[in-house]
């Protein structure tokens, strides 16, 4: 999540690492619980690779590589120079006094979808939610969408149908699978956030989100201006609603939900953030700067009251 995104001349892109399966219920509380009780990180690791894996994870193989795969990109694992870890994301979701340990809360599943789409770390993901301007598509549309970029981008070994099987994934853990049985296993299908129009055509779903609770909006609002203009004061409605990892971008907000959401910021954000409107001019002014962990800390105690609490 930056000012140059995907198009960075530093960007490397990533299609691969999930074995063709969509995040499923279980497998992120699962990765926390192995890797929170690995002896250090580089023990992490292995908790993926020992042969014993498959047991302790009750899958096959390919599906182990699948869970961390989904687990670092939705935040609650990641890489460092010693191994894996778990986050802070991790810790309050799933640690002892976790506020979500079984994932029940919409509140919980907007966080992961905001770690999946509004970094660049998982390029079709990032792709679709912040690059995309359209409405309606076929999954062939973005396959060729990505290609041609990567061929713009000079990324090297980027395969049609390495894309096309990250893009079949994706839209399998937004809207689920084709199976019955598989259906119901996809978390983030409950966010709407992609829907199916035909078998091959689908959509994003822009507009209203009344299950996106305030605090995650000013949560996730504070980390795009720390990444986006972190030595502004000021952010224009524009960059808000349109600006590639921003939240209105991620969410798929229309600007109606984005303007409630504003004229009432100053409030739920404790007075961090004043929502200005002045002679046609639509800005957030930043009265002041909180540390991460005091954001993380403001986050935590609004979803252990049901995320709907101020952002106090």
């Amino acid at each position: 999540m930056n000012a140059h995104g995907i198009k960075s001349d530093e960007y490397r892109p990533c299609f691969s690492g999930h074995e063709t399966f969509p995040l499923r219920y279980g497998w992120l509380q699962k990765a926390y619980e192995a890797v929170s009780r690995a002896q250090s990180p580089k023990d992490a690791v292995h908790v993926f690779r020992n042969p014993d894996s498959i047991a302790r994870f009750g899958v096959g193989r390919n599906m182990v590589g699948a869970i961390r795969y989904w687990a670092t990109g939705a935040g609650i694992l990641e890489e460092s120079s010693e191994g894996l870890e778990v986050t802070w994301l991790g810790n309050m979701l799933f640690g002892e006094d976790g506020t979500d340990p079984n994932l029940e809360e919409d509140a919980s599943l907007w966080l992961l979808h905001w770690h999946l789409a509004g970094r660049t770390r998982l390029t079709s993901a990032y792709w679709i939610f912040n690059e995309f301007r359209g409405g309606s598509f076929l999954k062939q549309d973005i396959v060729a969408a990505l290609l041609k970029l990567a061929q713009e981008r000079g990324w090297s070994r980027v395969a049609s149908t390495t894309v096309d099987r990250d893009l079949q994934c994706l839209l399998r853990t937004y809207i689920g699978g084709r199976g019955s049985s598989e259906a119901g296993e996809s978390i983030l299908a409950e966010l709407g956030l992609i829907r199916p129009i035909d078998k091959h055509r689908s959509r994003l779903s822009r507009g209203r989100k009344p299950n996106l609770p305030d605090s995650v909006f000013v949560f996730c609002l504070n980390e795009f201006w720390s990444e986006f203009a972190e030595s502004q004061n000021t952010m224009s409605f524009e960059n808000t609603a349109y600006a590639p990892g921003s939240p209105g971008r991620v969410f798929l907000l229309d600007e109606d939900d984005i303007v409630d959401r504003l004229e009432r910021l100053e409030q739920t954000s404790a007075g961090e953030f004043v929502w200005s409107e002045t002679a046609g001019l639509r800005q957030i002014i930043r009265k002041q700067i909180r540390s991460k962990d005091k954001q993380r800390a403001i986050l935590h105690d609004a979803l252990s009251m049901g995320g709907k609490s101020e952002a106090a």
